[in-house]
Formats: structure tokens, sequence, C-alpha cells
């Protein structure tokens, strides 16, 4: 098995020493995303909703530039800066996944750039 380490076009940047994917074997890995526009690497900031549309379509762009999509998330954690956040992230989340749903842990948690409220990974198995 080879590992891969995918950083395609069009996504943003790592904002530390990880890669944005790993490809090892028919699994993908896709690294937390926060709601940065990758247009301007700049945070977009705003209601809970907002930003975990731009985390989610930043995963959409990875997976797409590694070959897969959402409906290939197996598995996806959720992060949120305030618990009473996880119903409307939830709406969000649902537009994304809609009949395709991975198997999901979601955590209330501080996160260390104070203005973010969501960060979500994903796990997505595409065979190579």
């Amino acid at each position: 098995m080879t590992i891969q380490r995918i950083s395609p076009p069009g996504v943003p940047a790592p904002r530390g020493p990880y890669s944005p994917a790993v490809r090892a074997g028919g699994f993908i890995f896709v690294s937390g995303q926060v709601p940065v526009d990758p247009a301007t690497g700049q945070l977009v900031s705003g209601d809970i909703r907002r930003e975990t549309r731009q985390v989610l379509s930043n995963i959409e762009r990875i997976l797409e530039g590694c070959g897969a999509g959402l409906a290939d998330v197996v598995k996806c954690s959720v992060y949120l800066a305030d618990g009473q956040d996880f119903a409307a992230m939830n709406e969000v989340y649902a537009e994304f996944f809609g009949e395709f749903r991975p198997a999901r842990a979601t955590v209330a948690c501080r996160f260390a750039i104070p203005n973010i409220k969501v960060e979500i990974d994903a796990i997505a198995y595409k065979p190579e």
C-alpha cells in the first residue's frame, strides 16, 4: 500500500505542518477544515450556517481533488465552539450529505483560534 500526501489546487493552504488530505490505500483522510475562503486565505466569519457551509465546501473540493466526493465519506468528526450551534450546523450538514449519511461524532470544544465556530474532518473510502 502506498501513502500519498495530497494538496489539491484550489483548496485552503494548510495553516500548519499537515497535508489537506492523505490517501492510504482506498481511504482518504481529510484534515480538519475550518471556515477559510480558499480564494483569499481569510477566515469566513458569521453565523454557524455560513461557517459550516464554507467548511463542507472545502472538504468537498479536497475530496474532488482526490478523485472522490461526499458520497464516499464514511466518517466525519465535527467540532463546535458552542454546543448550542448543533441544530443549525446539522441543517447545513444534512444539505451537503443528503441520503449519504456517514458515521459521525460531534464534540463541543475550545479552539486555538478564538473566532472559529466549527471544524470538521472526514474519512472517505474510494478504492484506487
